[in-house]
């Protein structure tokens, strides 16, 4: 049994992966390699299964070819898996901290009752005394693979998570330190340089990109084992696994599970053309369906790790969704294929160049754009800066636009950006206890107005009798698209002396007005 703790299960995996509710088992779509466990279990690292001399270099000179299927991995296998490393990591978990739990009796120090509860978690001595608790510290393993001859190392963010120490242990056993260079969440990579100088031997990434059928190998540190090989077909490309808004994953039968994570995928000509990150599994182990990050985007995301140590990519700012057959229909469109604009964003290059809600996007630079995720990785592969020209749909006709892709803003600074929206100055909607969507967001809410999606039920909304479901229609007689409209014309009230602003609210029953006051807490 694997530790509770363990950080190699996705959460709330895309419900297409799961089988009918009726079934016995559930389906878990596991990061596959990463196991950890708390210094207090004392779990033993696996030695390295193989041993030998790494070579300075490692070259692809006298290959199979790739659509050839050999009678034995055994030269490739030689050739690459001095490269390949057994990543091992020292965690700590501050956010441990934060966490509370019911309350509990109180124990003495040293009592058998006391010692159960702290290993499952519960608040010990410590922190029912006041006193200072400790990080919740843990190891992890997975694996990586070198990429140059100066050490620098391929691994999964979620591999190296919380790190304060990272180990390296080569095919030979020698163990040597590594600091991070860089990390991207967003497709869960991350790029190492070892500590100690010298010529390391390394892999390349594959130019062409692997079909359906073609063989591959899977090199890793399974379990802790090290240094373990197994083989298979790419059996689909393109899976989008729910991890990330920029999933393109190859789909592997070559065996992997925990301790995989990291590694590489080769070609039969010993070219990297994946790394190991995800297993879909009804038990934790290999049922042969394995995603690897394909070269191609592993190629572009560590260049930029390791020129500027984070990932800049193009930005558009839209909201994009689908466009099914019913949307395809009322649009006139001739197939459901692009991405449907559902807002702009404010000072967005997208609002700026003119494009609108309702638009659908379906080329960029004259390359067809057959839905969202399309879209999105194709604006993130271009960065920031770059001249792009749309193709896109409007009232039934098709247009052209050209504009200067922005900067991805980082999560820090979405959040930042949000907060200071919901803000609106000196008014925040939390004062109200509320908290808004645009309709058009939400299945089955229709097109117009704000949907209350949370409330509290002792704020100022509450008493007003909005409840969750209600569409907010407008306000002051205005109509209202975003959460920000709301703000400002409450704001517009209070410049103007008045108490509240009249809402036009929709329920289930019927449509009404409330009063909302414009200073809540008066």
């Amino acid at each position: 049994m694997f530790p509770k703790n363990d950080k190699s299960q996705l959460q709330n995996p895309p419900q297409s992966f799961f089988s009918s509710a009726a079934s016995s088992r559930k389906r878990h779509l596991l990061l596959g390699a990463v196991a950890i466990v708390t210094l207090s279990l004392a779990l033993p690292y696996g030695q390295s299964l193989l041993s030998s001399t790494p070579a300075t270099f490692i070259t692809n000179a006298k290959a199979q070819t790739v659509s050839s299927a050999p009678l034995s991995f055994a030269d490739v296998v030689e050739r690459v898996r001095g490269a390949v490393v057994s990543v091992k990591v020292k965690t700590i978990d501050n956010e441990a901290l934060g966490r509370s739990g019911p309350a509990l009796p109180r124990l003495q120090p040293g009592d058998p009752l006391e010692r159960f509860f702290r290993q499952f978690g519960e608040p010990g001595a410590d922190e029912r005394s006041g006193r200072q608790a400790r990080p919740r510290q843990g190891l992890a393993q997975g694996s990586g693979f070198i990429i140059s001859a100066d050490g620098y190392v391929v691994t999964n963010n979620h591999v190296i998570d919380h790190a304060q120490e990272i180990t390296l242990t080569l095919d030979g056993g020698k163990t040597l330190e590594a600091s991070l260079v860089g990390v991207d969440p967003k497709t869960d990579l991350a790029l190492l340089k070892i500590k100690q100088s010298g010529t390391y031997p390394y892999v390349e990434f594959a130019t062409a990109s692997p079909r359906v059928g073609d063989w591959v190998i899977a090199v890793g540190n399974p379990f802790g084992l090290g240094g373990t090989v197994t083989a298979g077909i790419v059996s689909a490309r393109g899976r989008d696994i729910g991890s990330g808004p920029y999933d393109d994953y190859l789909q592997i039968d070559a065996p992997v599970n925990r301790g995989n994570s990291g590694g590489p995928t080769f070609n039969a000509a010993g070219q990297v053309v994946g790394v190991n990150t995800a297993i879909y599994s009804p038990s934790g182990g290999s049922v042969g369906i394995g995603f690897a990050i394909p070269a191609e985007v592993v190629r572009d995301v560590v260049a930029d790790l390791r020129d500027k140590g984070s990932v800049a990519r193009g930005w558009l700012g839209v909201q994009i969704q689908p466009v099914t057959d019913e949307i395809a229909e009322t649009l006139a469109m001739k197939s459901a294929k692009g991405a449907l604009v559902s807002e702009t964003q404010n000072d967005s290059p997208a609002s700026k160049a003119g494009l609108r809600s309702g638009d659908v996007i379906t080329a960029v630079n004259g390359g067809k754009i057959e839905n969202p995720r399309e879209l999105s990785r194709r604006i993130a592969a271009l960065g920031p800066d770059k001249s792009v020209e749309l193709t896109y749909l409007r009232d039934g006709s098709e247009k052209t636009l050209s504009l200067r892709l922005g900067a991805l803003p980082s999560e820090r600074q979405v959040e930042a950006k949000s907060d200071r929206d919901n803000r609106g100055g000196d008014q925040s909607l939390t004062r109200y206890g509320l908290a808004l969507a645009p309709a058009k967001q939400v299945s089955g809410a229709g097109s117009q107005g704000l949907v209350v999606t949370q409330i509290d039920p002792d704020g100022p909304a509450a008493q007003k009798q909005l409840q969750p479901g209600d569409v907010i229609l407008q306000a002051g007689g205005q109509n209202l698209s975003r959460p920000q409209d709301l703000i400002a014309a409450l704001d517009q009230a209070r410049k103007q002396g008045r108490k509240a602003v009249l809402l036009k609210v929709k329920s289930e029953e019927a449509t009404r007005f409330v009063a909302l006051s414009v200073n809540p807490a008066s």
